[in-house]
């Protein structure tokens, strides 16, 4: 009896490693090599003011054989705005995506955008920055002129 559950042991060790040989086997052959170079991951604004959206534009490269195509470009919430092209990257080609933030928010923020290429592979971008309040206009209130106003009536 205690030969026999040896024995099954043993075949359900081998049974796992041969399962665990497998798997990496497949994951080797549907990983894909990484072709979409990012000039730079991420960008700063800095201090903006509030109310006035600003945009960035963040360029890539495709480094492979074959033409890249941008599956999807999403911003993490609906205060951040990216543009792409639709059409395909040739290889060695350059192209650009502009991220626009609606600076509506006082305070510091940070920012993702995920680009999904090439049916499931990803790359992230990160803006960031600081909205300060902004005076409603460019000219200071004057007081005197509701007054003046009211006044005239």
């Amino acid at each position: 009896m205690l030969i026999s559950f040896a024995i099954s042991l043993m075949g359900t060790a081998k049974a796992q490693t041969n399962q665990a040989i497998a798997a990496n086997a497949n994951t080797t052959q549907i990983a894909k090599p990484d072709v979409l170079v990012l000039k730079e991951a991420a960008h700063n604004f800095g201090k903006i003011p509030q109310g006035r959206p600003t945009t960035y534009t963040f360029e890539i490269t495709n480094t492979g054989k074959e033409a890249l195509r941008l599956d999807n470009v999403q911003a993490s919430c609906g205060c951040t705005t990216p543009e792409w092209g639709k059409e395909p990257i040739a290889p060695g080609a350059t192209a650009n995506i502009k991220v626009g933030y609606n600076a509506y928010a006082e305070g510091p923020f940070t920012k993702l955008v995920t680009i999904s290429y090439n049916s499931g592979q990803t790359k992230t971008l990160t803006i960031s920055g600081e909205v300060y309040k902004s005076p409603i206009s460019s000219v200071p209130e004057n007081v005197s002129v509701q007054f003046l106003k009211q006044t005239n009536q």
